[in-house]
């Protein structure tokens, strides 16, 4: 037990290395027209959280209340890790096989069968919209956020306490005067956001909030709260909102002025039973975060209901260290892998061997792969990694774009099958954070998702070629970033 525990401590510290590691921020150059967010009072300002005592708090804290999945995150994650160093850096490990039988064309009935096979879950029927860019999202997110009759769960990586993030901070606030309104946000990852400042300008007259937590429930406020903790420093990176459970969103975007004005990102939004099986999703996120802590994993989740012709049927992705899901890696390596037409992904971090190796044999049978990457990503190791990414698959005949601003859009099309959500391209979020995703097979979803995000993203971004990545310590940052 002790080794184990000495063991742990150090896989502890080589997450929090990590972690902070991927925290140094580029500026981003892209603004446009805003409106002036409520005015914040000086009054209500807070103390600010040391990043390091909100560390220490997560693990800790874990601990006294999750105890079980503490120790159980902390075993899987030091395998994780040893598991990826080896598979990154010995050739004679090789990635699964495609399951027995002809490889079946993504987008097919037989390709969602085959995952089916795979022991993926359940589609689900919904109907789905997508909402591109901060302008398209934070329209209809304060619509329904404004018109919503019964409830309001709202979950992000990131709350920021900027001048977006206290403008729905007031919205939440004065919504959760007339309806229940649950909110879920990251510890860490919204305590490092608030120890930023946004490159773009805030309103003259705004005053930060030093905790948007604190800012979220002080005085009469009727909004519930929960933040994550962070055991071992594993983040839940979901990002989800539901409404009356009608109506519920999905993605890459923070509740910030990042996801607002600066970053080009992507949400979706769905209705039907899909919702149910969200709605469940966040309960159960919300009961783990609770008093209930290890407990509530015993509480079993009522099993969604629905009529089998209703909506286009989705299928809804997790990465899970604790309950052992990886199915967002698994759908994606076996859509590569079946890909005969062509392979087009957008992502903002890309250090993953597996999904790389997969795309440089799917170039080399004569798949039209594509990659559209940041040109500067907003963490400094992760553009060095990006770099180290697109070298290699230019060297096998991948064609790779550099998106001229910072592109924070997770997507991918195989054929006829795709998938949105909330991973990148990366050990983190393929293997041990929590991320959430949807994939599809609906051929005028797949299309739409081309018209409105691949072809005019092909068309702004620049086409990038060997002679211009200049790299030095390359092996270096392969391996670290192998780890991110």
């Amino acid at each position: 037990m002790r080794s184990h525990f000495l063991y742990l401590s150090g896989t502890a510290l080589l997450q929090a290395v990590f972690s902070l590691a991927t925290f140094g921020e580029e500026p981003s150059n892209h603004t446009e027209d805003q409106t002036s967010p409520p005015r914040h009072e000086p009054e209500n300002a807070t103390s600010p959280r040391p990043l390091l005592k909100t560390a220490f708090r997560s693990t800790v804290g874990s601990i006294i209340r999750h105890p079980l999945t503490t120790y159980h995150l902390g075993i899987t994650l030091s395998r994780r890790r040893g598991a990826t160093l080896f598979d990154n850096n010995l050739p004679t490990l090789q990635a699964p096989q495609l399951l027995p039988g002809k490889a079946p064309r993504p987008g097919s009935p037989e390709f969602e069968l085959h995952l089916d096979r795979a022991g993926l879950p359940d589609r689900i029927p919904g109907e789905l919209n997508y909402h591109i860019g901060g302008r398209e999202f934070f329209t209809a997110f304060e619509r329904e956020l404004t018109e919503a009759n019964l409830s309001i769960d709202s979950q992000v990586y990131i709350f920021d306490n900027d001048d977006i993030g206290v403008r729905y901070a007031n919205l939440l606030r004065a919504r959760a005067e007339e309806i229940p309104v649950r909110v879920i946000f990251d510890d860490l990852g919204s305590t490092m956001a608030h120890g930023k400042s946004p490159s773009s300008n805030l309103p003259q007259d705004f005053i930060q909030p030093a905790d948007i937590g604190a800012y979220l429930i002080e005085g009469n406020s009727n909004v519930l709260l929960r933040e994550t903790l962070n055991p071992w420093l594993i983040t839940d990176h979901t990002k989800l909102h539901i409404f009356d459970r009608e109506v519920a969103f999905l993605g890459g975007m923070n509740l910030g002025r990042e996801s607002r004005y600066e970053w080009h990102d992507l949400m979706i939004s769905v209705k039907g039973p899909v919702v149910d099986a969200l709605s469940g999703d966040f309960d159960q996120t919300w009961r783990r975060n609770g008093l209930l802590g290890d407990f509530a994993l015993f509480l079993r989740r009522q099993d969604v209901q629905f009529e089998e012709e209703q909506g286009t049927p989705l299928r809804l992705l997790r990465t899970d260290v604790l309950t052992a899901r990886n199915e967002i890696v698994v759908a994606m390596q076996q859509a590569i892998r079946c890909a005969r037409d062509r392979v087009w992904i957008e992502t903002p971090y890309f250090s993953s061997d597996i999904i790389e190796t997969e795309l440089k044999s799917a170039a080399e049978r004569g798949v039209d792969v594509r990659i559209i990457l940041p040109e500067r990503a907003n963490h400094q190791i992760m553009a060095a990694g990006n770099s180290v990414t697109a070298r290699n698959l230019l060297n096998s005949g991948v064609r790779v774009y550099h998106y001229p601003e910072m592109t924070h859009l997770k997507a991918m099309v195989c054929d006829g099958w795709a998938t949105v959500g909330s991973a990148n391209l990366d050990t983190i979020s393929l293997f041990i954070n929590r991320e959430l995703n949807v994939s599809f097979s609906e051929s005028t979803l797949v299309s739409e998702l081309i018209d409105r995000v691949f072809e005019p993203d092909f068309q702004t971004s620049s086409p990038l070629a060997i002679d211009d990545i200049d790299l030095k310590f390359a092996p270096l940052i392969e391996s670290i970033t192998d780890q991110l």
